[in-house]
């Protein structure tokens, strides 16, 4: 039997450390980007507001040939014109989406807020032999290879980036082969997110919640109180602002890792994984639960779900948000009239006692196997499920009469 194997462009992210020379290339690249990205931007929008015109991407190209002969402009030619070219097609996409109502309208670019980063595309670098040579530089970067490539790969893509913790990036794009390993569990497996514990699987076994920033909170707070301190504008004020920025890139480093691992395992481990459709934007209005949510990291669980199960072939089905996963009996199916929060265990009427996590799980595992088999509608209906209801579990308040919990 033949295998099958998929290709897919897969990212691989490295730190590097540059040199004072590379670093004060790359910063200036960085000034350049944004202020091509800010002038045309406000090119742009001054077209469209004043002459309803809109200025597409081949316009904004000839506008920085232009901009580039200028006397205020010329140091412009000093960086490489491919990190040039390809922020404008970012600004292209960005316009995109927004009249697609994709996203909001774009805005400027900051210098101490906005990201630092650099793409570079192939006609802009040289890769040899493993070594990775940008345009206006003599010395290969120094990369840190904590993984190495693809065997054969050669990057497509290159992007150059430096994180508020002062760390430099770079992120090579190259097609990876994924080879198709069949799955554990054939059945599939429901996951119920929370907080208590950070998942819950219909097979009862629960993942705890590791709290990284309640972890390191008083290490924040300390860092933060510091910072408060110090003169703004002042030299003693930019290092206790890189202290703070490492705390929380540790933290984001940590949630990072361990929901890479939680989500490698879900993948190998079944072929369906079924999945409840959260609003985290409306839930984390609630102020009391706000901090625990952000914690959690609930949205970046389902992004690195979503491009894992595409790459291993697994079927990742979301169940819709008002689908009442938590009040319903995975047993009899009867459903319970109210379920608080605070409720963690309940009894039905048939006398099967719940787990509320556990019990949940189950549920959004037969509802997802229902989609499968026969198309049932609890699928996400991201348009028309914004009605504006309580932000804290999204379940359905007012559905068929069941039975109080005792």
């Amino acid at each position: 039997m033949w295998a099958v194997v998929r290709a897919v462009k897969r990212a691989f992210r490295y730190r590097f450390y540059p040199t004072d020379t590379q670093a004060a290339e790359l910063a200036r690249t960085f000034g350049c980007i944004r202020k091509v990205y800010n002038l045309a931007l406000a090119a742009r929008t001054e077209a469209w507001v004043s002459r309803q015109e809109r200025v597409t991407y081949t316009a904004t190209s000839a506008m920085l040939t232009r901009w580039k002969k200028t006397e205020d402009l010329a140091y412009l030619n000093e960086v490489s014109s491919v990190p040039l070219q390809q922020t404008l097609r970012h600004l292209q996409t960005a316009f995109t989406n927004f009249f697609a109502k994709r996203s909001r309208y774009p805005t400027f670019k900051s210098k101490k807020k906005s990201r630092r980063s650099a793409e570079y595309t192939h006609s802009a670098f040289r890769w040899r032999d493993g070594s990775l040579t940008l345009a206006k530089m003599t010395e290969p970067l120094a990369i840190v290879w904590s993984r190495p490539l693809p065997e054969g790969a050669s990057p497509s893509t290159v992007t150059v980036s430096q994180d508020p913790a002062g760390r430099w990036f770079v992120s090579l794009l190259c097609v990876d082969v994924i080879p198709d390993a069949p799955a554990t569990t054939a059945v599939g497996v429901g996951v119920d997110a929370g907080l208590d514990s950070l998942l819950t699987l219909s097979t009862g076994e629960k993942i705890t919640n590791p709290r990284y920033e309640r972890a390191d909170r008083a290490r924040l707070a300390r860092a933060q109180r510091d910072l408060a301190r110090k003169e703004k504008g002042s030299a003693n004020r930019a290092k206790a602002r890189l202290k703070v920025a490492r705390v929380y890139a540790r933290i984001a480093d940590r949630r990072r890792d361990h929901l890479h691992r939680l989500t490698t395992r879900l993948v190998r481990d079944s072929q369906t994984i079924v999945i409840e459709d959260l609003s985290v934007r409306n839930m984390i209005r609630n102020h009391t639960l706000a901090r625990a949510i952000s914690d959690a990291g609930w949205r970046q669980f389902r992004a690195m779900l979503e491009y894992k199960a595409n790459w291993y072939g697994r079927h990742l089905i979301t169940v819709d948000r008002w689908y009442p996963s938590s009040k319903l009996c995975s047993t009899c199916g009867a459903l319970a009239e109210t379920m608080p929060l605070d409720v963690r265990s309940w009894t039905c009427r048939c006398g099967v006692v719940h787990d509320r996590d556990v019990n949940a799980a189950r549920n959004l595992l037969a509802a997802g196997l229902a989609v499968t088999a026969c198309g049932a509608g609890v699928s996400p209906q991201r348009e028309t499920s914004r009605t504006g209801r309580p932000a804290v579990k999204q379940e359905t308040s007012g559905v068929t009469q069941g039975i109080p919990f005792l």
